[in-house]
């Protein structure tokens, strides 16, 4: 492209933004939108119950990520490199059924192994070997890294043995089914691991699923581990085993327990440890309830995405109406380019109202929430970043998409509704459980509603359970498929805009 080329679409596009800013109804309501974010986010975080143990804080794992940390232990330090061996002869457990009252069973994600600990405080760095209720040897560390062993697993009624060796900062788990013959589940390294690290066995827990006359519920559930007698190489300091139970709160969130607070007995040269909890990141769903996301304080968005699209559709519409098209084609021959130049003055106005909005109600709904007694999900500094200019890029698209289809259609409010109905409506429908699950995440996968995972924190992790469905906040795209979904549909409209502008009479 020439100067000059350059010259005359500065000059098309300064005259684009001069027209969008002296028309006060669009400023004003691109205005109004960051407001209605905000006002509407801080609405629907107003009421609710805060959770059960009153905490407004949840423990934050290395990753920058919410954690749950409660589990039983029985332990002693290691200095320096050493190994731990030993069999878990039995895992067993009780989930309740109603108050007061339990049944034998067992939570699928029950664990009971070999940890190696930075410290006692909750959400400090771990590695960990495991036997678990209905998934076999896991080797599992830092919460969110989950290894099977290989495959041919013993029988869950026979003994499983376990090691954990540590060689400076790196972790190796073994498991065999006769204490001789050892195979490799996994290693994990962790940066920064203290000389001086809790080394033992523990048990713990989550919540177990189970069907409700509403729907999926979760009940609390406890496990009981029986090891045999620990075999200890390297440095360990005198003093012998001692009990622990790691996290006094168990289960403010995605795996909340009885109130139980653990035990520990020897059993002949071993141990029967009985725990619940969990070690894993703190996901959404049922039974995070009174646990609150980002997403939560950005459910405004569809409120100001409405009037970005209602501005946006009125910025091409309205020269139509008025008969100022030919005036405006008249400055700029080049029809494409003044299109383009429309895109970059309504999307960037929506860009910037988006990221305004978030910007203030990440933060200001995280403080309110923890105020009232709403323990918040941590979560790492570069997904809450994602999330903020996330909400703007959704902002944008959609006005760029509303901006396409009012120029195809000619009427503004038809244009709108268009919009609306494909984008917003099936948000609403998909989030609001008025859908069944799989209606819902198909909805969420066709339409441009898809671009609203741009705003998704929660993560789906295959080691905890939950309900990941739309109403729990998990869409079935990656935050930037989803918003990829939405930019071809604004291509689209864009494009078939560009063509009729260029063929049509004016």
């Amino acid at each position: 492209m020439t100067t000059a080329a350059l010259g005359g679409f500065g000059a098309l596009l300064h005259a684009e933004w001069t027209k969008f800013r002296t028309v006060r109804g669009w400023w004003v309501s691109c205005c109004a939108a960051v407001l209605l974010v905000c006002l509407v986010g801080l609405l629907a975080t107003a009421a609710g119950n805060a959770a059960a143990d009153g905490g407004s804080s949840l423990p934050v794992g290395p990753g920058g990520e919410a954690v749950n940390d409660d589990f039983s232990f029985v332990h002693q330090p290691l200095r320096g490199d050493g190994t731990l061996t030993v069999s878990v002869t039995a895992l067993t457990g009780v989930i309740a059924t109603d108050p007061g009252r339990t049944e034998p069973g067992l939570a699928p994600w029950a664990k009971a192994g070999i940890i190696v600990k930075d410290g006692l405080e909750q959400g400090s760095s771990y590695a960990a070997v495991m036997v678990t209720g209905s998934h076999g040897v896991r080797m599992q560390y830092d919460y969110t890294h989950d290894v099977a062993a290989p495959a041919g697993e013993v029988s869950a009624r026979s003994p499983r043995w376990l090691r954990l060796r540590r060689a400076g900062d790196v972790l190796t788990g073994y498991r065999s089914a006769d204490g001789r013959t050892w195979t490799e589940v996994g290693t994990a390294r962790l940066a920064g691991l203290p000389d001086t690290a809790q080394v033992g066995l523990f048990v713990t827990s989550p919540a177990a699923e189970r069907s409700t006359g509403t729907g999926a519920g979760f009940a609390p559930a406890v496990a009981t581990g029986t090891f045999g007698q620990p075999a200890l190489g390297g440095h360990w300091t005198p003093g012998g085993w001692r009990y622990r139970q790691v996290g006094e709160g168990a289960g403010v969130s995605g795996s909340y327990t009885q109130d139980t607070k653990g035990q520990a007995t020897p059993s002949g040269t071993g141990f029967t440890v009985t725990g619940a909890g969990d070690i894993a990141p703190v996901v959404g769903g049922p039974a995070a309830s009174g646990v609150r996301s980002i997403e939560n304080f950005l459910v405004g968005a569809f409120a100001g995405l409405v009037v970005v699209v209602v501005v946006a559709a009125g910025y091409i519409t309205a020269e139509y109406r008025r008969g100022l098209i030919g005036l405006t084609l008249a400055a700029g021959p080049r029809r494409g380019r003044v299109l383009v130049a429309k895109a970059l003055v309504v999307g960037g106005v929506a860009f910037l109202a988006g990221t305004v909005a978030a910007a203030v109600m990440v933060p200001l709904g995280g403080r309110r929430s923890r105020a009232a007694g709403f323990p918040v999900l941590t979560v790492p500094a570069g997904t809450e970043v994602r999330v903020v200019v996330g909400t703007g890029l959704l902002l944008a698209a959609a006005a760029v998409l509303a901006l396409g289809v009012g120029t195809v259609l000619r009427r503004g409010a038809v244009a709108i509704t268009v919009v609306v109905v494909s984008m917003v409506l099936p948000y609403l429908l998909a989030t609001a459980s008025v859908l069944p699950d799989g209606a819902a995440e198909w909805l969420l996968r066709v339409t441009p509603a898809a671009g609203f995972a741009v705003q998704q924190s929660l993560v789906r992790y295959d080691q905890v359970v939950t309900v990941y469905a739309p109403s729990s906040g998990y869409f079935p795209l990656t935050p930037w498929a989803g918003f990829a979904v939405l930019c071809a549909y604004a291509a689209v409209a864009f494009g078939t805009g560009v063509v009729l502008l260029r063929r049509r009479d004016v």
